[in-house]
């Protein structure tokens, strides 16, 4: 009989590290919903690459640095104890020295997960796959690289299942061999993106299921799993040199900015959050775009944490939420309640700042919205 291949390539190490952790803790917020999503507690684990065990809060290895348009960066990477080592890009502008506030910059899914972040940015290798999606989501700008320049250092991870984070789909699971099959057409369509890249992208889509329902069975979740490598790069920002901890924010687009708003309900010393064309309230998403959804979105939460109460947390935190008014991905109705919802949270309790904006447009993160983004940031920080 053939041998069956692993279903969590790449994470074979995954359900054993899972099992040892704590869920994530903290006060009555985070814990409540850390526990929902069953979030691991963040914590020091052995580089098995390196084979070295870092401090608790150690800066990372340089791997390689560059410059380009008054941006300094330099390109990382780090262990969270279980799967493939998390690859990373810190963004400094070139002239300007510390203490700067420090922004974790959030990739999007957009159903590509050959890369991760470097959607934001650009690499020394010329990435047909980046360029695609910045084209096609953000304007064709590097928002990361903007974010730099306008004050801060900027954070930009591949988290849990994307780009050097992830799954190993080669032999494909069982389970997934019919749909990639199946897709031949859809591999080839697109001729601007390597070939390599869009079969990848192909299968990681059908294995996205196989990616929940494993999580499932370890008693946490495809979300709860990315919140808890954003969290390790959160605690990470805050302990580079030159960032002031006091003064951090997340911001991110789509996926990301459904990160953006888990995180804020998470890490009660975030500063600010920006949510991008990622909200909605969950029951508008019935019956008609429940589909529409990858299992960043589809979490089990309960119908008492939708977005808008993910996003607004503690409510100490400044809060900016963009939507687009021709999104394809979310209902009218379903983001202008949301908004008004967030408006009522914020209105007379806590000391966070409140704004939004609903834009002309189809699902992305437009020149106009991320000039917002920067410039609520700087005001919400000081860039």
């Amino acid at each position: 009989m053939e041998d069956r291949p692993s279903a969590i390539g790449g994470y074979e190490d995954w359900p054993g590290w899972v099992r040892s952790r704590p869920v994530l803790d903290g006060d009555a917020t985070t814990r409540e919903v850390g526990g929902l999503l069953g979030v691991p507690q963040p914590g020091t684990e052995p580089d098995r690459e390196a084979g070295t065990t870092p401090e608790p809060t150690p800066e990372p290895p340089t791997v390689r640095t560059w410059q380009r348009d008054g941006v300094a960066v330099t390109e990382t990477r780090w262990s969270t104890g279980f799967g493939p080592a998390t690859r990373a890009w810190i963004l400094r502008p070139s002239d300007t020295v510390g203490p700067l506030p420090g922004v974790l910059a959030l990739h999007c899914h957009g159903g590509v997960k050959s890369i991760g972040a470097e959607k934001l940015l650009r690499t020394p290798e010329a990435s047909a796959t980046a360029e695609r999606v910045r084209r096609d989501l953000y304007g064709g700008r590097p928002f990361a690289e903007d974010l730099a320049r306008a004050g801060f250092v900027v954070l930009a991870h591949d988290t849990f299942a994307w780009g050097s984070r992830r799954f190993a789909l080669d032999p494909l699971p069982t389970s997934v061999r019919a749909a990639v099959h199946g897709a031949e057409a859809a591999r080839v369509a697109d001729r601007t993106t390597p070939d390599t890249d869009r079969r990848y992208d192909v299968a990681a889509g059908a294995h996205e299921h196989v990616v929940a329902k494993a999580a499932g069975y370890l008693g946490t979740s495809f979300a709860g799993m990315v919140a808890h490598d954003d969290l390790v790069a959160l605690r990470l920002l805050r302990s580079l040199p030159g960032v002031d901890p006091a003064r951090t924010a997340v911001a991110g687009m789509s996926g990301g900015g459904g990160r953006s708003a888990t995180l804020a309900s998470l890490d009660p010393d975030l500063r600010t959050a920006v949510v991008v064309a990622m909200m909605t309230t969950t029951q508008a998403l019935f019956p008609a775009h429940v589909d529409a959804h990858s299992w960043l979105l589809a979490t089990p939460l309960g119908p008492e944490w939708g977005l808008p109460r993910l996003a607004a947390g503690w409510r100490r935190h400044d809060l900016l939420a963009i939507s687009l008014a021709d999104d394809e991905l979310f209902p009218p109705d379903g983001v202008r309640a949301a908004h008004r919802e967030l408006a009522e949270r914020y209105a007379g309790s806590g000391s966070g700042r409140f704004e939004d904006a609903i834009l002309p447009g189809p699902h992305g993160f437009p020149p106009e919205a991320q000039d917002m983004a920067i410039d609520f940031l700087v005001g919400s920080l000081g860039g």
